[in-house]
């Protein structure tokens, strides 16, 4: 299950799915790696989102919203072995295209996501944008003053500390460039989805992020109580040393997916106890290749 795209050999693709107000952009470091990695990988704007020049404020269903994710999946040919990753409101997204793709889709990881199970009632906008009594949100009212708000995009003072408090100085005076008003009526569906026994079956991946101002740790543990994940990890920092994580993806790119659990961890989670984890898992690659590939 390699990163190329050779006839029909297996291509590990992973597709990265934006959450409210940003876009594709969001994952262009990753993404970038991956690439050089030798990887497939894809980020998508979501439709109102980024690049796609859909006036949010006339998205109004969450099928509408999803619509660019859905597109690219079905365009996918059946050799490509999707991974698809979904970060916060984002999650909603990456459940639903689960439950239409599910025999295209081998994996899906929820990066400090929303993780409703389908068929169940919760909300989860609610949980990720909760903060208390703060009003941190500016509402756009598309069908004017008297009618609900159609759009919502955080106010720029409120921005670093709960979006990019972890981020370099120049990572969020871009980002800030770059949001756009996310789509309230659309994100009032992300949970409306019917009971999926056989998007049930895919592996799932949580990631928890120990040090979010915006979704709060707690709440991630309440949503991962309600739907237990294959695996959970935690991420403690932001302090990421990329490339040499991304040599050991590559290298585990034939190897199981329990292991791809655990590079995904260390891919998302490098700090100063890397190291032993590094070489813990290089010492495991080295005898499964020898043991099984």
């Amino acid at each position: 299950m390699g990163g190329g795209d050779g006839g029909d050999d297996s291509v590990l693709h992973f597709v990265f799915v934006h959450g409210a107000s940003h876009g594709a952009w969001c994952w262009y470091k990753l993404t970038t790696l991956l690439d050089a990695a030798g990887f497939k990988a894809t980020s998508v704007d979501l439709t109102g989102a980024g690049i796609n020049l859909t006036d949010s404020n006339t998205v109004v269903d969450f099928e509408h919203y999803n619509r660019p994710l859905f597109s690219l999946l079905s365009d996918l040919p059946p050799h490509h072995k999707i991974i698809l990753v979904g970060h916060s409101i984002g999650g909603g997204s990456v459940t639903e295209a689960l439950c239409k793709f599910t025999d295209k889709i081998s994996m899906v990881v929820y990066l400090a996501a929303d993780m409703v199970q389908p068929g169940s009632t919760s909300s989860p906008h609610d949980s990720t944008m909760a903060v208390g009594e703060e009003d941190i949100w500016e509402f756009t009212y598309g069908e004017g003053d008297d009618k609900p708000p159609t759009g919502m995009l955080m106010k720029e003072e409120f921005r670093r500390h709960y979006y990019y408090s972890q981020s370099p100085l120049e990572d969020p005076t871009l980002a800030c460039k770059l949001l756009r008003p996310a789509p309230l009526r659309a994100l009032n569906g992300a949970d409306k989805l019917a009971p999926n026994p056989e998007a049930e079956k895919v592996p799932r991946v949580y990631i928890k992020t120990a040090k979010d101002n915006l979704f709060d740790p707690l709440r991630q543990d309440r949503v991962v109580e309600k739907w237990p994940p294959s695996q959970l990890y935690i991420l403690e920092e932001s302090d990421i040393s990329w490339r040499r994580v991304i040599t050991l993806l590559f290298s585990l790119s034939r190897l199981p997916y329990s292991l791809i659990f655990s590079v995904l961890y260390l891919f998302f989670n490098y700090n100063a106890k890397l190291h032993s984890w590094f070489d813990h898992i290089s010492s495991l690659v080295h005898y499964i290749k020898k043991s099984y590939c």
